[in-house]
Formats: structure tokens, sequence, C-alpha cells
């Protein structure tokens, strides 16, 4: 999940990709690392199909809600924009203009902000439609307000793409908890013990949708980094 590349491997293109993941409890089978090699995951696949430049994952981020857990590490949403900002002038100062965030995590709400600053240098992916659309196609049967932290769609891109990181006991872990309201208040201890909002016990390397349809979904076509992305991120948290 590394790039490995050298310096005179680098490819000449204009448009950087930052996977942005987070290191928090994803329940008793999935790892700290989940968010980020999720974003890894997705950042390969754009990579597979626009000429763009793969950055190293910034594997820390905003997971205060799920500090009640061993293993949880967070930095402030200061720091995150702080880090994103000074990426991208770097990548600015070296002739790269364009940064593409791929994010991981739904509680990084700041990175909306970073990109609505950047008034057209930086997009947000995958955005709300983009997480519809690949449930769509891998035929998801848990709802989206359901399928909120260690279901059934982070356990199916796992399964899919890094199986030896799944541990047992995904099976029978099912929470369901749709009643969130004071989550930013709370934090996910007010709603699971287990850590889990969502049903894994449904997930799937592969679902019933056309294999071929999910990979083209899951690519996407990232919001041109012309586009401002969404007000916060959206998908799985």
């Amino acid at each position: 999940m590394l790039p490995t590349h050298t310096s005179p491997e680098v490819p000449d293109v204009p448009v950087a990709v930052l996977p942005i993941g987070s290191h928090e409890q994803h329940g008793p089978f999935l790892p700290l690392a989940t968010d980020t090699v999720i974003a890894c995951t997705i950042a390969a696949e754009i990579a597979k199909a626009y000429p763009v430049r793969t950055l190293p994952p910034v594997t820390i981020s905003c997971s205060h809600e799920h500090a009640d857990w061993p293993g949880t590490v967070s930095i402030s949403a200061a720091t995150l924009y702080a880090v994103v900002r000074d990426v991208a002038e770097s990548l600015r100062r070296a002739g790269v203009p364009k940064l593409v965030l791929v994010n991981g995590h739904g509680g990084n709400y700041v990175l909306g902000n970073v990109v609505q600053e950047a008034r057209g240098d930086m997009a947000l992916f995958p955005a709300l439609e983009h997480w519809e659309a690949a449930e769509r196609a891998a035929g998801a049967e848990t709802p989206a307000v359901s399928d909120m932290h260690a279901g059934e769609l982070e356990t199916s891109i796992l399964l899919y793409a890094h199986p030896e990181l799944v541990r047992d006991g995904y099976q029978t872990a099912d929470h369901l908890a749709d009643e969130r309201r004071h989550l930013l208040t709370t934090g996910m201890a007010a709603y699971t013990t287990s850590g889990v909002v969502g049903r894994p016990s449904l997930a799937s390397a592969q679902g019933p949708g056309d294999a071929a349809e999910l990979r083209r979904v899951v690519r996407g076509r990232p919001r041109g980094a012309s586009a401002a992305g969404p007000p916060r991120p959206a998908g799985p948290r």
C-alpha cells in the first residue's frame, strides 16, 4: 500500500492522490488500519484508471468518537487540516497543482473545508453518491443509515481486497443502532459495546452484483480537481 517507486520513476503528471485513513477500532475482527486500507485500495484503483501520482497515506486522523476503545489514536482537525495544506503546497512547488483526497474515514469533516478553500485545486473522493453507487453495484443489503461502522460495506471491501486482514467473528457481530443523534457529543460507546454498528455477517468478497461494474464504480471518476468536494466526508466512519 506504500508507493515504492524511485525518484526518477515518479510520474510527471499534474494530479496527485492522497489516501487518508485513520487508526481506530473496527470491532474485534477488522484491523485498526481499516480506513487506511480502504483509502489505499480506492487510490490504487484510481491510479490504474487515470494518470496520477499516488502518495503514501495519512494513517492517523480525527477518530475522537472511538476514543473509548484501546488502540484508537487521533490528531486534531486543525492538525489534519495543516498536514493536507502542507502536502498540497509541497506538491504545488514541485509542479503538481492538483490534489485528490481519497478519504476512508467519515469523521474527517475538516477535509470538506480544506477542499472548499482550495478553490478548484483539490477534490474529495468518494462522495456520498459514489458510495451509494458502489453499494448498489455490489448488491449490498444493509441500508446506509444502518451500515455505519465495521459493517457489511467495510468488511466486504477488506474481504475482497485483503482477506488476510479479516479475523473470524464478523459472522456473528451484527449490531444495529440507527438512532445516533448525539454521536458527536457522546461518541460511539453510547451506541455500541463491541464497536460495531452494522451487519458484517452479510459481508462478501463479491456481492451478487456484476464484479466488473463494481470495480468501475469503486474506481469512479474522482470529481475533477476543479470541483469542490461535499461539505463533509460521506461513507462509513
